[in-house]
């Protein structure tokens, strides 16, 4: 166990990390040159299209130091704000931490955060000043910021390059000499933490544990504790850049294990995995439970898919543990799930997967988070779906949930950054210099604001320069309407959202355009309003599709010509009456896809 060394890589994105695990892995020896490439543990298309990291990825290094074998096993982070789960997952199974710096970005908000991650789990922190080569860097004074932050010598700070080299070996060295050896006993019984799992369609799910206590061997009959089912460990073995496979795991190790368990519902993250023979009296602690903060529809564009996509949700589930998802139904899009996300990138990616890895062309509704309504009689409800939204005559007051918003930006910069938080509805809380050119803003503001296009603008008001990390606090009273939208007098309950009544009037006038666009013509006139309980606030209408009735009228009297119009005048009238108005479901799809 003293020469095993577990660590992961935190940073703030587009800082390096997944160039640096490149560099590591061919340093080691643990890929050759013929099998390496560029974002080596990314293995998603998505992740290398988009230059992100999504997944957190195990690998195991095997380097000769000083005549002792040391096994070093690499868990790579990403960096996005939505996906800080995966590194809270991470960090649970590793005893120290890179710290992964740009010297030409100096530390971000992102960096931080999950700086903060890792000093809760006691992880002893390396850090690493990356991209030290190009023309812009400024390594004297980031090196200052690091100092100001960990508190640390400026000569524990290693100077690198992931991308030329620099400085791979002094990493690799300070991650044997600094970072402890797991703490553990192997003669204990078996208890080993899942940090990850995914799922293989020829074996069944593969877990990804860490061994905190004990040993396991092949062939070993294992139980999950949080589910109490009993199986054979078929195969069990290090994640070297191809499965590897062992006899014997013990105290320390990471690895996998693969026990033909076919339905996702058995295998959940954080559970632990202790022996049948000599069972463990507890589990370990595993992680927090997930708090999803933003809630979306996802429903089959064809709704006899339902349970394809339903086995689609679980398989993903299990490869992504902050996914969350329970059935509902809607009038206008049949069944569906309502899905709980980390944020708009995670809703993004989740959605991009299905249609990738599962060929699913799935309806996202308008993204919402969720509310407390509290009723006269002191009832409290739980409000993820505006459609749920109680009679406001019922209710006492709503709260909805408000985040600590940390900015970091340029100083020339301060004032659109502040217009945009307080636009909305921000509440400036701190304003803190960095350095001369650099200052992080703190807000609290109401998470319903920011998770449509918040961190769009934010990026074009500070021309790509600011970076944005938030927190969640409590919940607090705000003056909430559901606005309804209305479609020849019937509510549409796909198209409904809760908004602050501020912006409820501009909201619903630009709704109401918007879907004049997308709703096809028909024989009678459709009326698209916008309501607020019985209160109308906007309206636009679809002009009905006529035809010249009066084209075989030539000459003549007027009168004939308009006993034809009346005629068609009735007509339309008694179409409206018995017409239905159907919403193509290529509209919703548009309509969702503007992002409004």
């Amino acid at each position: 166990m003293k020469n095993i060394r577990n660590f992961c890589i935190i940073a703030h994105i587009d800082h390096g990390k997944s160039t640096l695990a490149d560099r590591l892995l061919e340093f080691t020896g643990a890929v050759s040159e013929r099998d390496s490439q560029d974002q080596l543990l990314d293995d998603m298309d998505l992740e290398k299209e988009r230059g992100i990291t999504i997944k957190s990825h195990a690998i195991q290094m095997n380097y000769k130091f000083n005549n002792n074998d040391y096994i070093l096993n690499l868990i790579d982070t990403p960096g996005h704000v939505d996906f800080s789960y995966e590194v809270s997952r991470s960090i649970a199974a590793c005893e120290g931490a890179l710290l992964i710096v740009d010297a030409a970005q100096g530390i971000q908000a992102q960096t931080i955060s999950n700086l903060y991650l890792a000093l809760d789990n006691d992880l002893e922190i390396i850090p690493v000043l990356n991209k030290i080569d190009l023309p812009s860097a400024d390594p004297e004074v980031v090196k200052d910021e690091i100092v100001d932050l960990l508190g640390c010598e400026k000569e524990e700070i290693i100077a690198a390059s992931a991308k030329t080299g620099i400085g791979i070996s002094e990493i690799i060295k300070a991650i044997i000499n600094r970072i402890p050896p797991p703490k553990g006993d192997p003669k204990a019984p078996l208890q080993a933490m899942i940090f990850d799992s995914v799922y293989n369609t020829f074996r069944g799910i593969e877990a990804y544990f860490k061994i905190i206590n004990g040993s396991i061997q092949k062939g070993e009959k294992v139980k999950f504790m949080s589910t109490g089912k009993e199986y054979l460990a078929e195969e069990i073995g290090a994640l070297r850049l191809v499965q590897f496979p062992e006899k014997i795991m013990k105290a320390g190790d990471v690895g996998y294990i693969i026990s033909g368990i076919k339905e996702a519902k058995e295998v959940q993250v954080g559970d632990t995995i202790t022996s049948v023979l000599n069972p463990a009296k507890e589990p370990v602690k595993g992680f927090e439970e997930v708090k999803p903060m933003v809630f979306a529809g996802i429903y089959p564009v064809d709704n006899e898919d339902f349970e394809e996509l339903r086995s689609s949700m679980e398989k993903l589930q299990l490869n992504d543990a902050s996914l969350t998802y329970e059935t509902e139904s809607s009038v206008a899009l049949g069944f569906g799930f309502r899905c709980g996300f980390l944020g708009m990138l995670h809703m993004e990616i989740i959605q991009e997967r299905l249609e990738r890895e599962f060929e699913m062309t799935v309806i996202t509704t308008v993204p919402n988070v969720s509310y407390y309504a509290y009723k006269h009689n002191n009832e409290k409800l739980i409000i993820h779906n505006p459609s749920d939204y109680p009679d406001p005559s019922t209710l006492s007051y709503v709260e909805e949930p408000y985040i600590k918003a940390q900015i970091i930006t340029k100083s020339d910069f301060i004032g659109q950054v502040m217009n945009l938080c307080i636009s909305k509805r921000g509440e400036l809380k701190n304003q803190v210099y960095l350095s001369i050119d650099r200052v992080e803003i703190s807000f609290e503001m109401p998470l319903g604001e920011i998770v449509f296009d918040f961190y769009d603008k934010l990026k074009s008001v500070s021309k790509g320069y600011a970076s944005f990390d938030y927190y969640p606090m409590d919940y607090k009273v705000s003056n909430l309407a559901k606005l309804d939208i209305l479609l020849n007098g019937d509510p549409v309950d796909a198209l409904s959202a809760l908004v602050h009544k501020d912006n409820s009037y501009a909201l619903g006038k630009k709704l109401c355009s918007k879907l004049k666009e997308l709703i096809p013509r028909q024989q009678f006139d459709i009326a698209i309003q916008s309501a607020i309980g019985s209160k109308i606030i906007s309206r636009e209408t679809v002009k009905a599709l006529r035809k010249d009735v009066t084209a075989k009228c030539y000459g003549g009297d007027i009168s004939r010509k308009k006993k034809l119009l009346e005629k068609q005048k009735d007509g339309k009238k008694k179409m409206k009456q018995f017409g239905k108005v159907s919403i193509p479901q290529d509209a919703f799809l548009n309509y969702f896809k503007s992002g409004e």
